[in-house]
């Protein structure tokens, strides 16, 4: 006879994930946000701030609700053209090729560009699968030959994969008979434009170099 004792712990139910468990894992999909620190975070939440725990997932709804992308530039905005493209101060004729929203800001803050941008919501990384089609090169060259710009800036990160986007992007479009130039060296290689001064970021613009012909 089986003893009372001996019931294995693998023949019961496993135990649904409780609320505070689900709330430490949706934490961890931020960015360099690790199981210590989501932990911390949710407990403050609901020790500390309730009411603004409540806040912070309604601000989260409305924008995963009202935030999409702009016809134009293709950066986070809640209207279908944003502001920067709608703007008629800004010179048409030049063109900002960024990453992400991330880098669009940043080289806004530095107040050395007043062109016009394009957000390619990522970049090439053939490894991970990310190709041309992945990151919607086609409709980035669409853009770039409305018949108004006449320079295309290519401010990828200076990473391999912002590299090789740079390379691809610069072909294509000096291909189409369009002026391409790449930021400078004033950015470290292996940086990203997120994380870089803006002194420094505006030295590497005010120094962007021709590429391509």
């Amino acid at each position: 006879m089986t003893g009372r004792g001996t019931a294995s712990r693998d023949d019961s139910p496993a135990e649904p994930l409780g609320h505070l468990d689900a709330l430490v894992r949706a934490l961890r999909v931020l960015p360099g946000v690790g199981p210590r620190a989501a932990q911390r975070m949710a407990l403050h939440l609901l020790q500390h701030d309730r009411d603004g725990a409540r806040v912070l997932a309604a601000a989260i709804e409305r924008a995963v609700e009202a935030v999409r992308h702009c016809e134009r530039c293709n950066t986070f905005t809640e209207d279908s053209v944003c502001a920067l493209c709608r703007s008629g101060k800004r010179d048409a004729t030049q063109l900002c090729v960024v990453e992400t929203p991330a880098d669009l800001l940043m080289v806004e803050q530095t107040r050395a560009y007043a062109g016009l941008y394009y957000v390619l919501m990522g970049r090439l990384s053939p490894l991970d699968g990310i190709g041309p089609r992945e990151i919607r090169l086609d409709r980035l060259i669409r853009r770039a030959l409305d018949g108004t710009v006449r320079e295309v800036i290519l401010a990828t990160n200076f990473t391999h994969e912002g590299e090789a986007t740079a390379h691809t992007v610069g072909e294509l479009l000096a291909a189409r008979g369009l002026g391409v130039s790449r930021l400078a060296r004033g950015v470290p290689v292996g940086g990203e434009l997120e994380y870089v001064d803006s002194g420094t970021l505006a030295q590497a613009l005010r120094e962007r170099r021709p590429i391509g012909g």
